[in-house]
């Protein structure tokens, strides 16, 4: 059973937020790289991907992610990752394959939204 790979994009708190699902792959992760760029090139700078419903990630999609970075910092903005808590069935496989990769610590990691789109919070430690 295909599950399909879907990206919509809404908005909170002056952050566009960009919710992934399914798996982010060597087929599917052009499509988040070319969402990032049309976000960015709209003005917003300030991003969160929530990934807690994407189920798997190999090194295409880590590429994306790091070049999502790259993009958003040249641009003076801040991007930040929405990864589910340790333990959850969903998601869980992009903490383990960045953790796994040594990238992780390259990202502001949050739990959910509302805490990567409030100023005040700090991200989830490494």
């Amino acid at each position: 059973m295909a599950v399909a790979f879907k990206v919509t994009c809404g908005e909170q708190d002056g952050w566009a937020v960009l919710r992934v699902s399914g798996e982010l792959d060597l087929v599917t992760s052009p499509a988040l790289r070319q969402r990032v760029h049309d976000e960015v090139a709209e003005g917003r700078h300030s991003l969160v991907l929530d990934l807690s419903e994407v189920f798997f990630c190999d090194s295409s999609g880590v590429g994306v992610l790091i070049a999502s970075r790259r993009l958003v910092r040249s641009c003076r903005g801040r991007l930040r990752l929405i990864l589910p808590a340790q333990g959850a069935v969903e998601g869980s496989h992009v903490n383990r394959v960045l953790g796994a990769l040594g990238v992780r610590r390259l990202f502001e990691v949050h739990p959910d939204v509302d805490s990567a789109t409030a100023d005040e919070s700090g991200p989830l430690s490494a």
